[in-house]
């Protein structure tokens, strides 16, 4: 009887991993056709435009994390940091060409300055207060 929650336990330990699986290839699948995607609207444009080249950065950040992932298990927190960044990057070339006032343009700016500050401060916490392998 006191093996039982530990098999069932297993059990749902392999089921999620398999599902974890399941879905890092759905995402990295779904990563590649969105690039597939993108690169027929450039040639249907018949343009290669700067907010076309930081959604492949974007997509490549994804691919990168993903592959992380696969390898050791972990997603290092950076990675999510960098696709935001380049995401609000995106955002003001975007909507600077429009009609981005000023306060929203250094508002976004300021995000991106929060953004790097945190990749900062994580990896000062890595280099200077590693985890313990035990």
């Amino acid at each position: 009887m006191k093996n039982m929650p530990h098999d069932s336990s297993d059990l749902v330990i392999r089921a999620l991993h398999w599902v974890e699986w399941i879905v890092l290839i759905l995402l990295s699948g779904t990563t590649v056709v969105a690039i597939g995607q993108e690169v027929v609207v450039m040639v249907h444009q018949r343009a290669v435009m700067l907010h076309n080249i930081l959604l492949f950065f974007i997509y490549l950040e994804v691919l990168t994390m993903i592959g992380l992932y696969f390898q050791s298990g972990k997603v290092p927190l950076r990675y999510p940091l960098y696709i935001a960044m380049v995401a609000v990057a995106r955002q003001i070339t975007i909507d600077s060409m429009t009609d981005m006032n000023g306060w929203a343009m250094t508002g976004l700016a300021t995000v991106i300055l929060i953004l790097a500050l945190a990749v900062l401060v994580i990896r000062y916490g890595h280099i200077h207060m590693p985890y313990d392998d035990g």
